[in-house]
Formats: structure tokens, sequence, C-alpha cells
């Protein structure tokens, strides 16, 4: 399988090595794109220390963060342009554990989508606090709910991607910019059709650093899946 692995980065420098170093060894056979938003601490010379190492892995430098959407993006671009079959979302903080991603890719190749997912059967969270489970579950209904969708985990950033699915998806037309970027991916998947696998994955809390969760992008979220809800209601489409 011709696949990459998109990692975006902000401050990870306490994760980035390990994190690389897992996803090589459970998964010799993937590339890796780092796209590093110039973080202020080291990550990004550390990203291109080990792109320098080893040549399956590369480093897309951009000048500032504008949120998780416009990074993976920019990642999709580029893998579209290297003409990568399959595109992988996977965090840089250890919190997506390099050996589920097999399970994921055993079905990419008769799903255009397949998820990752905390929230179905044999699907795990470990060191989250009770309110983390409770935003995490209470958001995850709310979006089903208003969405119509039959994913139960459509905010899970652990994700394959068919490229093909990339290319009919108008990502030009996203309104999200932070983790609610997730659930407007599931609900354009669902919209055009696209063929959906969840595999049961077990999330574990980042050990270092500091999470990129904020009331902020909270709100967002909440504030984008009403508007969504709210355009399902009345039939329109973007």
């Amino acid at each position: 399988m011709n696949t990459l692995v998109i990692m975006p980065t902000y401050n990870e420098a306490m994760n980035i090595e390990h994190s690389v170093e897992q996803l090589f060894k459970h998964n010799p056979a993937v590339s890796l794109l780092i796209v590093d938003d110039s973080s202020p601490d080291t990550t990004g010379a550390i990203a291109d220390k080990l792109a320098a190492a080893n040549p399956k892995i590369t480093v897309l430098h951009r000048v500032a963060k504008t949120g998780l959407a416009d990074a993976y993006k920019a990642g999709f671009a580029w893998g579209l342009e290297y003409n990568f079959d399959y595109l992988v979302e996977m965090d840089a903080d250890g919190s997506h554990r390099a050996e589920d991603l097999p399970k994921l890719l055993a079905k990419a190749s008769t799903n255009d989508l397949v998820i990752g997912s905390r929230w179905i059967v044999g699907g795990s969270v470990e060191n989250w606090p009770a309110y983390r489970m409770a935003l995490s579950r209470g958001g995850n209904t709310y979006a089903k709910f208003m969405l119509g969708s039959k994913v139960k985990d459509m905010t899970a950033g652990f994700r394959v991607y068919q490229a093909q699915l990339i290319e009919r998806l108008h990502l030009e037309d996203l309104a999200a910019h932070g983790y609610s970027f997730q659930v407007e991916m599931t609900r354009k998947c669902e919209q055009i059709g696209a063929s959906i696998a969840e595999v049961p994955i077990t999330f574990v809390e980042r050990e270092h650093g500091v999470s990129k969760m904020s009331n902020v992008i909270v709100l967002e979220a909440m504030w984008l899946v009403t508007l969504l809800g709210f355009k399902r209601t009345f039939g329109i489409k973007k």
C-alpha cells in the first residue's frame, strides 16, 4: 500500500521522536509527512533531524499556526501531489498508538474512510478524567443527532482516507479550523455516499506536553455542529 501518514505538530518536542520511532517500528512500509506550524520549541528542528536520517520522512514547515484543518489540508495536498493512494491522519503526541494503524490499513482497500474509533465495542480511552470522557461522549452523541450520522466517533482524529476520496471532498469549502474539522469531514463523506468503517482503537492520553483542547475549540465545535444540523434540516448541502 502506497501510504502517507500525516502528523501535524505544534510544540511536540517531547513527543515527536518517540512517536516517529513507534510508527516505523509497527508500520515500516509507510511514508511520513510531518507538518510543523512553526513551533516555538524545537519540534521543527527535531523533525528535520529525523528526516535527514530517514528518507521516508519529509517535513513541511508552515509559516504560522492557523489550525488543525489547515495543517491537514496542506498535508493532503502534498500527498496528492506525490501520488499516494492512502492518506492517514495521526497525532504526534502518542495518543494514537502506532500498533493500531495496521488494523485501520487492513480495512482501507475496501472502504473510502476508516476511522479509529474509541466509542465502538473494543475501543477504549486510557488516562482521561471523567469530564473529558463525558465531553467526548456527549459531543459525539450531539453531533450524531444533529447530523443524522451513523458514525459513533465523529470527532476521532485517527483516520485513513483513500486519496481519491479526498479529491472528491472540495476541502476549500470547509468552515472548521480546529478539531471540529473531523466532524465536518465525516459529514462531507456521508453526503457523497462514501463507504465508512470504524475500527476499535485504544486512545492513550499524552504523557508529555500540553493538550491543544481548549474552551474555544469546544465552543467552535458546538457552533459548527449546530450550524451543520440547521443546514441539514433545511436541505442546504454546503
